[in-house]
């Protein structure tokens, strides 16, 4: 087992595998702390096909970090598929204590081509997914403190994103859904918060797009994945016990037009 403030904590993150992105990243940060990882990877990402990733080589990754680590492909936008992940946790690991709802699904649309079946898309990864695998989580809860459920937005209340009316729509709802949950779970020892990391180079930016961002940021830098990963890290340890119903927005000090 691996040492360290986490160490002997489970934790389910959702939508990572690819080597390049925030919930791989947010899985070493949180395997670096000792705890344990399921992960759990779409089975028809076209990205971590065209790129070459495998999910095995996270495993093996965490794994060398002295901690159980497995990798479960599931498709979040079944109805079933909370359950099918929290039962999966159970049999390899034990109840987790950190949830992660990192996955996302976001494509573009606009007012000519958003649809019913654009905008159900969205729901069933972005909010009911998440939703399930909190409350599924909440009810499996065995501890008296420490429980963490972290969710990941886009930073919907802080300004526009045209072109996006389904993602921003589904990701606002978690927004909204981070502070109620909150209250309804914090006698049960368990703090709910949200990040928005801003702008962050996963792979996903033209060189076009990264100069134009880049003259928004302050620091001089484009957003990281490692720079989620630590805050999210932090969110999932003791020192942040007192920190819940937040939405923080560690954007590197990135500014709207």
């Amino acid at each position: 087992m691996g040492k360290g403030e986490l160490s002997g904590r489970i934790a389910v993150v959702t939508g990572a595998g690819r080597r390049r992105e925030i919930g791989t990243a947010i899985c070493r940060a949180l395997a670096d702390k000792g705890a344990d990882i399921l992960f759990v990877w779409h089975p028809h990402d076209r990205r971590m096909r065209d790129e070459g990733d495998d999910p095995a080589e996270l495993e093996a990754e965490l794994r060398s970090k002295g901690v159980r680590a497995e990798g479960f492909a599931m498709d979040l936008s079944s109805p079933a598929a909370p359950e099918k992940v929290l039962n999966r946790v159970e049999e390899r690991f034990g109840s987790p204590s950190i949830l992660v709802n990192n996955a996302a699904y976001s494509t573009l649309d606009g007012v000519d081509g958003l649809d019913a079946d654009t905008l159900d898309a969205h729901y069933a990864v972005n909010v009911r997914a998440a939703v399930l695998l909190s409350v599924g989580f909440v009810r499996c809860w065995k501890g008296e403190r420490g429980g963490r459920i972290i969710n990941l937005t886009s930073g919907q209340s802080l300004g526009p994103m045209p072109g996006e009316i389904a993602y921003v729509t589904s990701k606002g709802a978690i927004e909204a859904f981070t502070s109620t949950f909150a209250v309804e779970v914090a006698s049960r020892g368990i703090t709910v918060n949200a990040v928005n990391p801003g702008p962050t180079d996963t792979g996903w930016m033209t060189e076009e797009l990264k100069r134009e961002l880049l003259a928004r940021f302050p620091t001089g830098r484009l957003g990281q994945p490692e720079d989620a990963a630590r805050l999210i890290a932090f969110l999932a340890g003791d020192e942040a016990e007192w920190i819940t119903g937040q939405v923080i927005h560690s954007e590197g000090g990135f500014w709207r037009r």
